[in-house]
C-alpha cells in the first residue's frame, strides 16, 4: 500500500520555491528543486514531503505527479491550478501565494536549504546535475519509475534501515487508509 500523493504540499512547496526565485522560474528547474527536496526529507526523515512516484526522464529524475500538475496533464482543477501557472515560454510564474498550512517547519527550512545550494543554479546545471544522481537511468526517450528503495539505497542507507522505513511508510499508509484519506 502507498501513501497518497499530498498536491497540497507539492503546491506550497513549488509556491515556496517560486517566491525564493521572485515568482517565477524554469519549470525545469521547478521539477528539479522539488524533487531534491522529495528526495532529502526521505534520506534524513524517512518519509518525503509529497509521496510522490519518482521517475527517471530524459532530463533527470521527476516527480510524477507533480510533473503531470505542471504540464496541465491534471483534469480535475485543485489547489495547483489556482497557485502555479501553466508553462508559458518553458517559465512558471506564481498565481496566488497558497501558504504553507500543510507543510511543517521543518519542511519548509528544508526547501529553503535546497534553494540555497541549487537555486543560483541555471535550469542546465541543475538538469546536469540530477543525471549524477545514482538512482537516475537514462530511460531512452522514455520514462522509468523510481523506487524509494533506489534513492535509499544512493543514500548510503543500510538495508535494514531500508526494511524499517518501507514498514514505516507502510503503516502510514494502513492509517491513512483507516482513517478514509
Amino acid at each position: 500500500m502507498k501513501l497518497k500523493f499530498r498536491e497540497d504540499k507539492a503546491t506550497e512547496a513549488a509556491a515556496l520555491f517560486l517566491n525564493l526565485r521572485g515568482g517565477q522560474m524554469s519549470y525545469l528547474k521547478l521539477i528539479k528543486l522539488l524533487y531534491f527536496a522529495e528526495r532529502e526529507a526521505l534520506l534524513r526523515w524517512r518519509r518525503p514531503i509529497t509521496f510522490d512516484s519518482c521517475v527517471s526522464m530524459d532530463h533527470g529524475p521527476a516527480l510524477s505527479q507533480t510533473l503531470n500538475l505542471l504540464n496541465g496533464d491534471i483534469e480535475i482543477k485543485g489547489i495547483w491550478q489556482k497557485a502555479i501557472s501553466p508553462p508559458a515560454n518553458y517559465e512558471v510564474s506564481l498565481l496566488k501565494d497558497p501558504g504553507a498550512q500543510s507543510l511543517s517547519e521543518a519542511e519548509e527550512a528544508l526547501i529553503r536549504e535546497i534553494f540555497g545550494r541549487y537555486g543560483k543554479m541555471s535550469r542546465w546545471e541543475i538538469r546536469n546535475l540530477s543525471h549524477d544522481l545514482p538512482e537516475w537511468k537514462d530511460p531512452q526517450g522514455s520514462s522509468l519509475p523510481i523506487d524509494y528503495v533506489d534513492i535509499l539505497k544512493a543514500g548510503g542507507k543500510t538495508k535494514r534501515e531500508i526494511t524499517s522505513i518501507l514498514e514505516e511508510m507502510e503503516n502510514m499508509a494502513l492509517m491513512d487508509a483507516r482513517m478514509g484519506h
